[in-house]
């Protein structure tokens, strides 16, 4: 992709959401340039493209939204990306986490079941010459058991359980990051597996879209 690192159009706003983040006690400085390079703007629509950098959700149509930079950027921490994994993304929605995801990963697999917003992201990412993705359209709870194993599973809706379909596809020492529950409460848990088990850890409280399909609500 071609770094967009602090230039152009936005680019105050970019820089202060980048400061933000930081303040907020995220570290990884790969992270922080990813945010720095991925054009937000780009990927919200035209009407709320003012509103970009500012760490809230955005409507990008279909009834989905893009999440706060904040919990994309906590979200990504907590995969422990060292840039050389196999990642699954399920719920590409606007595909900015995707471009995030190729700047921080060696390869991003992402699936999003409506393709509406397959086709944008699709549009998107192209535009920006994002190389080391690939995208599906279909149903994310079935993981994308041709291209496992994966080091990593980064789940953007909440399961009805811990999904047992995806953690198969982790590969050893991969974590899975998933919020878990219905519309009222859900959490959001890190699954690392293990040599002969899977260790899951409660991480926070969540609120996402459900998990629509075979393997979801």
């Amino acid at each position: 992709m071609v770094p967009q690192a602090l230039k152009g159009a936005y680019a105050r706003d970019r820089q202060r959401l980048v400061a933000e983040l930081q303040e907020s006690g995220i570290e990884d400085l790969a992270i922080l340039h990813a945010f720095a390079s991925v054009p937000r703007h780009r990927f919200v629509p035209e009407a709320v493209r003012h509103r970009a950098y500012a760490n809230v959700a955005l409507p990008i149509g279909c009834s989905q939204t893009i999440s706060r930079p904040g919990v994309h950027a906590l979200h990504l921490a907590l995969c422990r990306l060292t840039g050389e994994e196999r990642v699954l993304e399920i719920g590409t929605g606007s595909g900015f986490q995707t471009a995030l995801l190729a700047l921080l990963a060696a390869e991003v697999y992402s699936i999003e079941r409506l393709p509406q917003l397959a086709d944008t992201a699709r549009c998107a990412l192209k535009e920006l010459n994002v190389g080391n993705v690939q995208l599906a359209t279909g149903d994310g709870s079935a993981g994308w058991p041709e291209a496992a194993p994966f080091d990593v599973i980064l789940v953007g809706a909440a399961a009805p359980e811990l999904p047992a379909f995806l953690c198969e596809q982790l590969s050893v020492n991969g974590r899975l990051l998933v919020p878990i529950g219905d519309g009222e409460r859900q959490e959001l848990v890190r699954v690392v597996r293990g040599e002969t088990e899977f260790h899951v850890e409660p991480i926070d409280r969540a609120r996402f879209v459900p998990l629509v399909g075979r393997h979801g609500w």
